[in-house]
């Protein structure tokens, strides 16, 4: 699609904050004002509007996305949208390890065992570690913990918030990113071991370092838009 504005602001309105292209407001897919709720977040979508060239090439407007997702989808659909990323608590990637004694195992105890116990501590929970694959359920006590914070988001945050935790597979880590008990990059690293783990002993393949980066982008537009989320 042509590039067919010039100016991109936005303007304090009752809810938050519209984006206006050339002055005029902008809808969503399904014609619902496009308002923010936050400075922040209008201002990293503004920008994505403002960065486009002589053509409009939506992938590359992430915030925009998550933005539209929310007052298209996730207001009407909320519960479902809760209850598909607590349900991440059920089978928590980090809680799933390699055998005992097996060197994967010990890189997994030391960039995961930080992580749940940090969820841990600060939830008032604990988390059952398998080794192996089977489904092992967690307690009714530790889900409905980890379930609380996530009631607490509003559409905006569920809509990023659901990116974090289907790409890691894991609804504890993305917790402690955006309660910024760890750092991104502690976090990365994490949700991707085992991947690193394979390429330390057998070298990276290309396709896969491609689609990696592919993630990142992803994992790192919705940790942003997280954020701005709270302002």
């Amino acid at each position: 699609m042509k590039r067919f504005y010039k100016t991109v602001t936005t303007e304090p309105v009752d809810d938050g904050y519209a984006l206006l292209l050339d002055g005029r407001p902008v809808k969503t897919p399904m014609r619902q004002p496009l308002v923010l709720p936050t400075l922040a977040m209008a201002q990293a979508v503004a920008a994505e509007w403002d960065g486009q060239g002589d053509e409009i090439v939506i992938a590359s407007m992430p915030h925009t996305g998550f933005a539209n997702a929310a007052i298209d989808q996730v207001a009407a659909q909320r519960q479902r949208f809760v209850d598909d990323i607590a349900a991440y608590g059920e089978s928590d990637t980090l809680c799933y390890r390699a055998d005992p004694g097996d060197p994967l195992a010990e890189r997994q105890d030391k960039d995961w065992e930080p992580v749940l116990a940090w969820a841990e501590n600060r939830y008032d929970i604990k988390l059952i570690r398998v080794a192996g694959i089977i489904h092992q359920p967690q307690s009714p006590h530790s889900l409905s913990r980890l379930r609380s914070p996530v009631e607490a988001m509003d559409p905006f945050a569920l809509a990023a918030f659901s990116t974090l935790t289907s790409i890691g597979g894991s609804l504890v880590s993305s917790l402690a990113l955006i309660e910024k008990a760890f750092d991104s990059e502690t976090i990365w690293r994490a949700i991707c071991l085992e991947e690193l783990w394979q390429e330390e002993l057998w070298g990276a393949d290309g396709e896969a370092l491609a689609a990696r980066a592919h993630r990142r982008a992803a994992f790192d537009a919705a940790y942003h838009f997280c954020c701005s989320a709270t302002g």
